[in-house]
Formats: structure tokens, C-alpha cells, sequence
């Protein structure tokens, strides 16, 4: 019994032995299994996470290619400013990103699909592309800001104007008038914008349209009854507000309807497009001109008279400079007048840039490359943003602020002037010796004295402020190009600084038109109006002046030279003579009013007239159809000149008639004075000739 009890023991205890390792085996076999899902979950965690990495580490690479991009093409509009350091820069740039395709690309394709910490590698391409794109908009920012000093857009305007007594209220009240308009297709005010006008409202049926040369004759007609509209630019007040007998235009007149239009200059102006192609490294000519605008951005087409012109030629290859004042009251042919009649320059200002500049370079021979016109407001900035300017005041001067609403003085004596106050310096005449030739010198001084002051500039800062005060207002022909052009100008000035012998690294000659005044009678204003006559020898030298230094004509040195230890050497000015007083003067036609019969015949047979007699024979003369200083050389035919018997009119004269006698007389008697403001001008009575004027509505 013990012997079979025994096996039956083993048994169970091998049974259970062996059911131990099965179970141990199973537990195994699920230890092995378990381990190898953890793997597997593992490595497909390990994959995703790596897809995760990659998807990022491939966006930050997009990244850092497109900002980088960014920055090249920023970069490569700078052209002509350091080509070779931006080429180079652009390289690196192409080889950074190329290292950051290579290094994704190797990571992409390891073997080991492992998460790797890549973290650093992310962080360097986000700092890479944050820096292009931070560069890129730096130069975009000032890049914007050059781009905006030409305004390839500018706003016009035109208004339609009545007399203010005129029952017409608005456009539909404008039936069967007489409706003055410019002849010129191109003037954007004058005839583009009225057309439209006429167009919109049908006023070619009901009206009748009639072509000028300018808008004088047209508001002389205006005011005369002969017109009962005319479309004019609507900067109109600023352009006649200073002529006699218009000083209250803005109430005597009013707008019925006003439109603005956008357009592109280039579509109106040859000028814009004339001196594309031309480089700044080569001598140039650049024509400034004071804009008599309140307004704080050039935004709108800037037409006002021309107070200030200033024409510079520039050699950079010498660094000379010519600088010329042209008096606004200059007696040249107006380029877009009919026969190029000749007037005030200043009246060119209101027929747009073309017309200014073409009446200028026609006159002197000279092309003039580029032109750049400023504000009122944009001088005070410019000023302003240099820190001021050091100018020596001659006598107390006056003149309202930029906004015309408070009057600003400044005292005699060396100072530095803000800029409001550089304004009062620069438009004051009237406390002046010599008036505008006296302003235009303070307005030479002023501009030296700001390019000394900018070439102190060093603070960021500034240069930003000046950055954006010449992009508001300021408008220019010169093209982006041309003006990033001026860099290599700077730095060529910059290299002489170095030299401490060089003091006035710009040299600046002044020139000086020389003329004398006259009072001729305008055919356009039907007045007699004060006009300053160019002297034909001093334009003579001052032309050879300015193409020596476009290097258009030898250079001719001077082979005398003397000077007194006794006396203070005073630098010669070109253009300022000695010449001939009176050299180049017109003929004009005298007053024969009050003289006999044969008395004015006798002075007409002098000056090679022929004279019809009308009215009573035994009388004096008291009307001629060609009005007293009238250019003789603008008379078409025999002078008409009517006779009455003096006691005859006397006995015939009503008190009222004897007042307006009086005041008719004293207009006629004239102001020689050469003051150049407007103001002082004599107008005289228009008459009615029997025979055609051939100068009716011509200037």
C-alpha cells in the first residue's frame, strides 16, 4: 500500500511541477507579447511624434525661405547702392538657406526614425527668418518713403465760377451762358476735368462754350460782363488774390460745382518722363519751387504762383554747384501761351509743371532734367527735423505762420531759427531794401544752410523724421531710382569730409539775373502792370556759367586777377554786371491824352505810327484805341486818337463824370516804383479800337 501511495505522490507532485512551468511559460509567452506591443506602440508613438517634428521643423523652414526671399528682393531694389555688399549678402542668404534644406533633409532620412531633439534647430530657423523679415521691412519702410516723393497720383481739381451776383445757384441753373474753357487739351483743370463737367451735365446743349489761352482773359471778360462762366483750377484765389483789382476774388466770385480727379502725371506731362534715363552721377539741372500751400501733404495738384524758383545745376563729378534765383516777376515768353506771349513768370505756375518749366529751359537754353516743389508746411518740418538752421537776419521781418493764422517776427542778428520762424526768412520781401531779390538771396542762404546742417546728421532718429517730411511734401519727376542715386553723391561727400582741409566741400556759385523794371501793359489783365526786363548780356553770362559747369561747354579761366590789401575781398557774382542801365527794354507806347492834334501827330510820326484822326479836329486828344504803354512792337495797325473840344466836354461833364475823371487820372498817372508786388500795379482804362487788336486774348 505504501509502494503504490508513493507513485501516486510523485505524480501529483510532477503534474504540478509541470503545470507550474506551462503556466510559467504562458506567463512568459504574455510577457513577450506584452513587451513586444509595448514595442511596437512604442515605436509607432516614436514615428508619429518624428511626423510631428518634421511637419513643424518643415513650416519653420518655409518660413525662413519666404522671409528670407523677402529680404533678397528688398534688397535687390536698392539697386545702385552697394551692389557688391548686396550681392554678397544676398549669397549668404541663398547659402544659409540652403544649409537649413540639407539639414531637414538628412534629418527626414535617417534610418533611425527616432525622436531626435531638434528643438534648437527650429529655434535658429525662427531667429533666421525673424531677421530677414525685420530687415526686409526696414528697407521696405524706406523704401516706401523714397518711392512716395514722386507722386505718380496726383488729385486735380476744377471748378466752374460765376460772378457772386449771378442768379445761377447750381449747375442746372446754367442755361444759355457764354461758358469760358482752356484751348489747351492737356491741362487736366483747364480743359480735361471741365469737359467731363460739360459732358455729365449736357451743358454743350443749352450753353456756349468759348476757347482761351489763359485764365487772365478769362476773368478779365468775366468781370467785364463779356463772359458769364469759365472753369478754372480751384487753387484760383491763391493764383489772383495778389493781382490789383482781384484782391476780393474769393467774394466776388462763387463755385457752382467743383470735381477732383485722379490721375497719373505722366499722362499730362512730358516732363515726367523726359529725364527717366538720365543718371545723377552725371552733371544735372533740378529747378525748386516754393509752393504757397498751407496744406500738410502734396496730395493734391500744388498750383500757385511761383514765389520761388531757384535753378541749380549740379556736377557731382566736382562738386559744384550753380544757384539761381529767378525774379516772379521775370518778363519771359510763357511756353504754353498762345505765340508764347510774353508775361510774369509767375503767371506760368498755375498752367501746371510743364508750362513753368518749358517757359524756363526755353528762355535760358538750358534742360532742365528734374524739378522738386515744397510746401509751406513741408519747409517748417524739413527745418525742424535738422534741429534748425544758422542764418544772419538782416532787419526785422514779419510775415504770417504756415497755417496763416498768427503773425510771427524775427529779430535782427545772427540766430538759429526754427522753422516757422526759417519761413518768415525765407517769403518775407516787404521789409526788404531790394524786395524779392532780397527774399530770393535769404532763400539761397536758407537752403545752404540746410544742406550744412544735414550733412551733421547722424541720429536715426532724424534721419527718419526728414525722411518723411520730404515724402509728404515734396513732389519731384526724379524717379525712385535716380533719387537712391544720390547715396553715391553722399558718400563721395562723406569720403572728402575726411579731409580736414576741406571746409565747404559743395561748392556753390550764385548767379544773379540783372534786369531793370517796366511798366507794361498787359494784354491778358488789361493793365499796366510792373514787370522786371531781363538784361540780355547778364543771361548771357549766366547760361555760360551754368553749361560750364554741366560741362556742355569748355570751361573759361579767368587770367586777371587784382585785389587792394586796403579793401575786403568780395566774391564775384555772375550776372551782376556791370551792364548798360536800361539794355533790352521794350518800346512802349505813350499816353497821348491832352495833347493837340498836331502835337500827338508830330509824336506819332517820331515813334513811325501812322495816326487816323476821329471826332472833332480843332480838339485834344482824349481817347486812344491802343492803351498807353502798350508794347510798340505788338501794334498792328494806325493808331486811332479822338479829338474833342476841351470846353465842349467841360460844359458836357456831370459831377459824377468829374469824380470819375479824377480817379481815372490818377490810376494813369502811374507807380514807377520797382517794388515786385502786384499789389503796387497801375492798372489803366481799357478802350475799344475801331480796328482790331491782334492781341486780344492772346497773353
Amino acid at each position: 500500500m505504501a509502494e503504490e501511495k508513493e507513485p501516486k505522490e510523485k505524480k501529483v507532485k510532477e503534474k504540478k511541477i509541470k503545470e507550474k512551468k506551462v503556466k510559467e511559460k504562458k506567463v512568459k509567452i504574455k510577457k513577450v507579447r506584452e513587451k513586444k506591443v509595448k514595442e511596437e506602440l512604442n515605436g509607432e508613438e516614436k514615428v508619429k511624434k518624428f511626423s510631428i517634428g518634421m511637419f513643424f521643423l518643415t513650416i519653420f523652414l518655409i518660413l525662413t525661405i519666404v522671409s528670407s526671399g523677402y529680404l533678397v528682393y528688398q534688397l535687390l531694389l536698392l539697386d545702385g547702392i552697394e551692389n557688391l555688399i548686396r550681392y554678397i549678402v544676398v549669397a549668404i542668404l541663398a547659402l544659409i538657406d540652403l544649409a537649413f534644406i540639407i539639414k531637414l533633409f538628412l534629418i527626414k532620412h535617417s534610418r533611425k526614425k527616432k525622436r531626435k531633439k531638434h528643438i534648437g534647430f527650429g529655434i535658429l530657423m525662427i531667429l533666421f527668418a525673424i531677421i530677414c523679415f525685420a530687415g526686409g521691412y526696414v528697407i521696405n519702410y524706406l523704401y516706401s518713403k523714397v518711392d512716395n516723393i514722386n507722386k505718380d497720383l496726383v488729385t486735380y481739381s476744377s471748378v466752374l465760377l460765376v460772378m457772386s451776383d449771378d442768379k445761377a445757384s447750381k449747375i442746372e441753373d446754367i442755361v444759355d451762358y457764354e461758358i469760358g474753357i482752356l484751348v489747351d487739351e492737356k491741362s487736366p483743370e483747364g480743359y480735361i476735368i471741365p469737359q467731363e463737367i460739360i459732358k455729365e451735365n449736357t451743358l454743350h446743349d443749352t450753353n456756349v462754350i468759348k476757347s482761351y489761352d489763359n485764365y487772365s482773359a478769362m476773368l478779365v471778360d468775366m468781370y467785364a460782363g463779356e463772359l458769364d462762366a469759365l472753369f478754372i483750377t480751384s487753387n484760383y484765389v491763391d493764383l489772383y488774390s495778389d493781382v490789383t483789382g482781384y484782391e476780393d476774388i474769393e467774394t466776388d466770385t462763387k463755385v457752382i460745382i467743383s470735381k477732383d480727379k485722379e490721375m497719373k502725371k505722366s499722362e499730362t506731362s512730358d516732363i515726367e518722363i523726359a529725364s527717366t534715363q538720365k543718371s545723377v552721377t552725371e552733371p544735372f539741372t533740378i529747378l525748386l519751387m516754393g509752393i504757397d500751400s498751407t496744406a500738410e501733404v502734396l496730395s493734391k495738384n500744388a498750383v500757385a504762383n511761383g514765389d520761388t524758383l531757384i535753378l541749380i545745376t549740379f556736377n557731382p563729378k566736382t562738386l559744384n554747384a550753380t544757384m539761381l534765383s529767378i525774379p516772379r516777376d521775370s518778363y519771359i515768353p510763357i511756353a504754353c501761351w498762345a505765340n508764347k506771349a510774353e508775361n510774369k513768370i509767375t503767371h506760368a505756375a498755375g498752367y501746371g509743371n510743364d508750362c513753368m518749366i518749358n517757359s524756363i529751359q526755353n528762355y535760358f537754353g538750358i534742360t532742365i532734367d528734374y524739378y522738386a516743389k515744397i510746401n509751406f508746411k513741408g519747409l517748417v518740418k524739413l527745418v525742424n527735423a535738422v534741429g534748425g538752421v544758422e542764418v544772419d537776419v538782416p532787419t526785422r521781418l514779419c510775415t504770417d505762420d504756415s497755417s496763416r493764422y498768427a503773425q510771427i517776427c524775427i529779430q535782427p542778428g545772427r540766430q538759429k531759427l526754427d522753422g516757422e520762424q526759417a519761413l518768415v526768412f525765407a517769403r518775407n520781401r516787404k521789409q526788404l531794401a531790394n524786395g524779392d531779390f532780397g527774399r530770393a538771396q535769404h532763400q539761397q542762404e536758407l537752403i545752404m544752410a540746410l544742406i550744412n546742417k544735414m550733412k551733421t546728421i547722424t541720429k536715426v532718429s532724424q534721419f527718419t523724421t526728414i525722411l518723411d517730411t520730404v515724402s509728404n511734401s515734396l513732389d519731384t519727376n526724379l524717379t525712385t531710382k535716380q533719387i537712391l542715386e544720390f547715396y553715391n553723391v553722399g558718400k563721395d561727400i562723406i569720403k572728402k569730409s575726411s579731409n580736414a582741409e576741406e571746409s565747404n566741400l559743395i561748392n556753390i556759385q550764385q548767379l544773379y539775373l540783372y534786369g531793370n523794371s517796366q511798366m507794361i501793359y498787359d494784354e491778358g489783365m488789361r493793365m499796366v502792370l510792373y514787370n522786371y526786363v531781363p538784361n540780355k548780356n547778364s543771361k548771357a553770362d549766366i547760361v555760360q556759367a551754368m553749361k560750364e559747369n554741366l560741362e556742355l561747354v569748355d570751361h573759361s579761366d579767368i587770367k586777371t586777377f587784382s585785389f587792394s590789401i586796403n579793401m575786403n575781398y568780395e566774391k564775384t557774382v555772375i550776372g551782376k554786371g556791370p551792364y548798360r542801365t536800361g539794355s533790352g527794354l521794350y518800346n512802349l507806347l505813350p499816353s497821348f491824352i491832352g495833347l493837340s492834334a498836331d502835337a500827338a501827330e508830330a509824336k506819332a510820326k517820331s515813334l513811325g505810327l501812322s495816326v487816323i484822326f476821329l471826332g472833332d479836329e480843332t480838339g485834344n486828344v482824349i481817347e486812344q484805341n491802343y492803351p498807353a504803354n502798350k508794347r510798340m512792337d505788338k501794334i498792328g495797325g494806325p493808331l486811332y486818337l479822338t479829338l474833342s473840344n476841351p470846353k465842349k466836354v467841360e460844359d458836357n461833364k456831370t459831377d459824377k463824370e468829374e469824380n470819375d475823371n479824377e480817379t481815372s487820372d490818377d490810376k494813369e498817372s502811374g507807380n514807377s516804383s520797382s517794388n515786385s508786388d502786384d499789389k503796387t500795379d497801375t492798372p489803366t482804362t481799357p478802350t475799344t479800337p475801331p480796328a482790331d487788336d491782334s492781341e486780344s486774348n492772346n497773353e
